[in-house]
């Protein structure tokens, strides 16, 4: 059969011996053709080179923009799995959990999040925690405390959370207020009094014509 052929064999193949003759395929120009940049000793080539024409990466239109680049990854746990993993009273933080393999390395930060249940009293020390996951590890009898490097980011931020708080308030105190703009009620007496100021208009101006005309006459 064919696996004790392979067996044999082996899963390896050995590698092309170049330069060995003509009567091997590979001989003379080693499979690298005549003349030319390629042909030579020592020659590389960069990612995307083109030989001097505009890139493709360079001629492609480049519109929007991701946020890919400043996402935080993480180690995620579960408190289901420190159940499982941990003794009661043990101190879990990544080095511990890297030791029992329930994350890679100590390279990203750690998350902790509230999937299961959890009945054992743990001492956990994580860069977040989700508020699930707080509350059930408090309910067991054990701690969720973050480590230094996070407690001070999470302190920042509810700094300039209160400071910007603070400055739309004064902001808002400063604003002058709106004034209600109302129009004052006429009395009758003056509605009366613009009426008859009316009516005399039109007697002056009758007057007024026949002065003109007798200072003519």
């Amino acid at each position: 059969m064919i696996h004790d052929v392979t067996s044999v064999v082996g899963k390896d193949k050995l590698r092309m011996r170049v330069g060995r003759g003509e009567g091997s395929g590979k001989g003379g120009t080693s499979g690298r053709g005549h003349n030319g940049a390629k042909s030579r000793a020592g020659w590389t080539s960069r990612p995307g080179y083109q030989g001097g024409s505009t890139p493709l990466l360079r001629r492609f239109p480049k519109r929007g923009f991701s946020n890919s680049d400043f996402r935080v990854d993480y180690h995620v746990v579960n408190v289901a799995d420190l159940a499982k993993h941990f003794k009661s009273g043990t101190t879990v933080d990544g080095t511990a959990l890297a030791g029992v393999g329930l994350i890679r390395d100590t390279k990203l930060p750690l998350k902790i999040l509230g999937n299961g249940d959890i009945a054992v009293k743990l001492n956990v020390t994580a860069d977040r925690f989700s508020g699930q996951a707080k509350s059930k590890i408090e309910a067991a009898g054990g701690t969720a405390v973050l480590t230094p490097y996070a407690a001070k980011a999470a302190a920042k931020a509810h700094a300039e959370a209160e400071a910007e708080a603070t400055k739309k308030a004064n902001a808002a105190k400063r604003a002058p207020k709106a004034k209600e703009v109302a129009e004052p009620t006429a009395q009758p007496e003056a509605k009366a009094e613009k009426k008859q100021e009316k009516k005399d208009k039109p007697e002056k101006k009758q007057d007024k014509n026949e002065d003109k005309n007798s200072d003519k006459g």
